[in-house]
């Protein structure tokens, strides 16, 4: 990316936040801080109105507004597929709430990138498969995003799977994930007094109460990752050849799959499993396309079963 790309990206990045870090700026274009000061010395030297504060970061003063953004043609398909994703894995008004969006991004293209999503349209497809609840009948993602902003305690009817009865309780909603097919609620648990792990399509019924929390709350990934640590889950790094990932993409949801990254020739791909067991033998299917990067353990267990083939095969 060249320096007048940068700071024009740079510009859209103080404008996304009311407070960016220039670290966060740094990481992102993978340059040193004395630069990031340069690049933001340029942008006030044009007249942006920056606000800069040791220590905290930088903001624009509020009222100034970038004229409308002109969007590359691999940012347009980004954000079609992107809604092909939420259409399959959200509920009925997250959908209508990305279409609105859509359609005030799609007004501001240029007419070839317009032509270009209609033409991409049927070419992307997400297909539905057991991680993707059917049938769910209630609607309640944004009103439990509403709450956890406005820090509203949530009254619901839940369905305890393990009494399968109904039971009435406060919350205090501190986020929500996908996992394994289903979205979770976190919240805090005015009944049990503790936190507890909501599947939404087993709220029967969700009220926004005029009660407001005032108690601070872990964040979401640090919640997560000390659930994984009491589960005593396994983080597994691979890298898998390109030329396999594709016969692989669907299954990886069975084994935990949890991030990954394109390194070019390769993805990398991280899991968290609690069976090493069962993760070593589904490895064993692509093996030979693909690397162990940790943990050490599972690549003990992969070549154990390989020779344990080898020797009853000879």
């Amino acid at each position: 990316m060249n320096r007048i790309d940068r700071i024009s990206a740079i510009l859209i990045q103080l404008q996304s936040r009311r407070v960016v870090k220039a670290n966060d700026i740094a990481q992102r274009f993978n340059i040193s801080l004395r630069t990031v000061y340069r690049d933001v010395k340029t942008l006030e030297q044009a007249g942006i109105p920056i606000i800069g504060e040791a220590g905290v970061g930088y903001s624009i003063m509020d009222g100034y507004r970038l004229p409308p953004v002109m969007f590359t043609k691999e940012e347009a398909t980004a954000f079609l597929t992107a809604e092909k994703f939420v259409e399959k894995f959200t509920d009925a008004s997250t959908i209508v709430n990305h279409q609105s969006a859509m359609y005030k991004i799609r007004a501001i293209l240029r007419t070839a990138e317009k032509d270009l999503l209609e033409d991409m349209d049927g070419k992307i497809a997400v297909i539905g498969n057991r991680y993707v609840p059917q049938g769910a009948d209630n609607d309640y993602i944004q009103t439990i995003l509403n709450g956890i902003a406005q820090k509203s305690v949530l009254a619901i009817e839940y369905f305890a799977h393990h009494n399968q009865q109904n039971t009435l309780r406060e919350i205090e909603p501190v986020g929500i994930f996908y996992m394994d097919g289903y979205w979770h609620l976190i919240a805090y648990c005015r009944l049990r007094n503790d936190y507890r792990d909501f599947r939404i399509d087993r709220i029967k019924k969700l009220r926004v109460t005029d009660t407001v929390f005032v108690s601070q709350h872990p964040t979401l990934k640090s919640y997560i990752a000390q659930t994984a640590k009491e589960k005593h889950l396994e983080t597994v790094v691979i890298k898998v050849n390109k030329s396999v990932y594709g016969n692989i993409n669907q299954q990886k949801y069975y084994s935990g799959f949890v991030s990954e990254k394109d390194l070019g020739e390769v993805m990398e791909m991280t899991f968290l499993t609690i069976s090493l067991e069962g993760f070593a033998r589904w490895y064993m299917m692509f093996g030979d396309n693909a690397e162990i990067i940790k943990p050490d353990s599972l690549k003990q267990r992969v070549n154990a079963i390989a020779q344990s083939l080898l020797q009853k095969n000879i």
